[in-house]
């Protein structure tokens, strides 16, 4: 008999992962900016900074507060009529209540797989989007356990909290690359020794490569750690483990054929219940925890 889990407990461990991790990319974009103050001017850094953190914060909070209708045209989603998609109707609105969020716009997109997605910077301005595959394959618990997920995310903020780890990466990044370019026009500190700038500058170069891709590896850790908080949370709305874990389930064993998948940006990847690209091998660069894991922690609750 396996050892009961709590989904509170679950919540908070998940949650507490997920800020030491954000902790870490905010960790990279310091010792970025450190390292570069090492090889260039510090005023011609703190320039670069300025730049980078107004340009990301432009950049993000565009696309924040218009997440919903980014997600939805993205993926040319519809919206979800009452008399077809009665079940969907149903199934959302008893969420709603046990939860006490606002009724989420509801959408459908063509598609046989079995999917779902949430987004939205705010309860208030939340959608949720379902596969037609999703609406056919799944009975009611199932369906249930599907929108309690998606509905966390909602709950958790979590468009709120990933758009922070897309700023800091985006600052990231830009800092970096500013920083090779520079390198191009630049010689770095005249007053230096030669020797030693030329070790600060392969320094400087080496990390200014890997700090983005450290970051958005970072970024995808979070993604997977947030999907076990999720299963968690929605489990709270449930109070029902194997409706979620069944739905898990059919998504694992179902066979649709690739050119009859829809074509899915691989920015809107992370917000989906399972992996659209149904990558075959989990890494690094994998947006959600394998399957089987999420299943088995469900089982426990």
């Amino acid at each position: 008999m396996p050892e009961r889990i709590s989904f509170q407990d679950e919540i908070e461990k998940n949650k507490i992962k997920s800020f030491l991790l954000i902790a870490i990319i905010f960790v990279f974009f310091i010792v970025l900016g450190y390292v570069i103050s090492l090889v260039l001017d510090p005023s011609y850094f703190f320039i670069i900074m300025i730049f980078s953190i107004i340009f990301s914060l432009i950049y993000v909070l565009a696309g924040y507060y218009n997440s919903d209708k980014i997600a939805i045209a993205s993926v040319r989603a519809k919206p979800a009529s009452r008399t077809e998609h009665r079940a969907l109707f149903n199934a959302a609105e008893g969420i709603s209540l046990a939860s006490g969020l606002p009724m989420p716009r509801l959408y459908v997109m063509d598609s046989e797989e079995i999917n779902a997605f949430a987004s939205g910077r705010d309860p208030k301005n939340a959608v949720l989007c379902f596969t037609t595959g999703a609406l056919k394959k799944l009975n009611k618990q199932e369906l249930e356990g599907v929108v309690a997920h998606e509905m966390s995310h909602i709950a958790n903020y979590d468009i709120r909290f990933m758009t922070l780890t897309v700023v800091l990466i985006g600052m990231v990044s830009i800092i970096a690359q500013m920083f090779l370019r520079s390198l191009w026009f630049s010689g770095g500190r005249d007053e230096r020794d030669g020797r030693a700038q030329l070790v600060l500058i392969l320094i400087g170069i080496l990390f200014a490569i890997l700090a983005p891709i450290a970051s958005q590896l970072v970024s995808f850790a979070i993604s997977r750690k947030r999907e076990y908080a999720v299963d968690a949370s929605g489990v709270k709305f449930t109070r029902f483990p194997p409706g979620l874990a069944n739905a898990l389930r059919k998504i694992k064993g179902e066979h649709v054929r690739e050119e009859s998948r829809p074509r899915i940006s691989k920015a809107m990847a992370p917000l989906f219940i399972s992996d659209p690209f149904k990558k075959k091998v989990q890494n690094l660069f994998s947006t959600h925890p394998p399957i089987d894991d999420r299943i088995k922690k469900l089982e426990a609750m």
